[in-house]
């Protein structure tokens, strides 16, 4: 178990329990939710739209439709889409919400949040809410991975072995897991989206250098940073080599083995919260950030 005493500590255990509900809830809420075949958009900001892009990816891997993610800023108005479907914790995330007023009346939109009192009921037509999700510390870490918990269990995914990896990882010791000056995380397909929000976690949580790529690019340039005293960490499966190609460079590499990518996540919140506490930094209150960021314009 994650340890320390702060709020995220607690938000980060409590994972498992909360994917499972988000498991049911995904039948209940299966008519509001993107159908089978229709072409739809996800957007979000920082940690959600990172989720947005492993859902997009995974949608499309299943034969869904096809499926783009945006953040909420960038997302084009031009294009054509059957839903459009976004992602915020507080529901009060400017741009999300500027977004959903753009699109009023001319596409189906739908809300997932942890705060279904807040503006975004007002601007979207359909709202999941996720209350038993929500979160006091300003970092990310349970609702975002039950939002995809809920994502994955719409796709007919079932959620019972990324359960029970979570819980492993959560009794797994620490030890001397990288949190040193330097993490590159990558993934494939789906987990890109998870190698992004993992390195946002080392950022945010402990203010340390992260970066994050698809695996196969990792070699086009992002690999001239390894060293000894570095770590490449790897969600999902890693192209063939890899590993090797880390180890020629003195670089520490990780990987999820066997473990569901997601699951792996929880290893990653737990490094960064731990390399928060060993700078002497407070993980539920980053530096520079807030709980939602809401402009006065966008």
């Amino acid at each position: 178990m994650a340890s320390g005493g702060y709020l995220v500590d607690g938000e980060i255990d409590s994972q498992p329990e909360c994917w499972l509900r988000a498991s049911e809830l995904a039948r209940e809420v299966a008519g509001v939710l993107p159908a089978r075949g229709e072409r739809v958009a996800v957007a979000g900001c920082g940690t959600s739209w990172f989720m947005a892009m492993a859902y997009a990816a995974l949608r499309e891997a299943a034969g869904e439709g096809v499926t783009d993610a945006f953040p909420a800023s960038e997302m084009p108005l031009g294009r054509s889409y059957d839903r459009v479907l976004v992602i915020t914790r507080s529901g009060t995330t400017t741009e999300v919400l500027e977004l959903l007023r753009k699109l009023r009346g001319t596409v189906p939109t739908v809300g997932i949040t942890a705060v279904p009192g807040a503006p975004i009921a007002e601007v979207c037509d359909e709202l999941v809410a996720l209350e038993f999700a929500d979160e006091q510390s300003v970092v990310q870490t349970r609702f975002a991975t039950t939002a995809l918990a809920l994502l994955r269990a719409s796709l007919g995914e079932d959620l019972t072995g990324a359960v029970e990896d979570a819980r492993a990882v959560l009794a797994t010791e620490l030890g001397a897991l990288p949190a040193g000056e330097q993490i590159s995380f990558l993934g494939r397909g789906w987990t890109v989206g998870l190698a992004h929000e993992a390195a946002l976690k080392v950022r945010e949580a402990a203010g340390l250098w992260s970066e994050a790529y698809p695996a196969m690019e990792y070699r086009h340039g992002p690999i001239s940073i390894a060293e000894p005293g570095r770590t490449t960490w790897m969600f999902g499966e890693a192209p063939a080599g890899l590993a090797a190609e880390v180890a020629a460079t003195g670089a520490a590499y990780l990987d999820s083995g066997r473990r569901d990518p997601m699951a792996h996540l929880v290893l990653a919140q737990r490094v960064a919260v731990a390399a928060a506490v060993n700078r002497g930094l407070d993980p539920d209150r980053p530096r520079n950030l807030t709980r939602s960021i809401v402009l006065d314009e966008v």
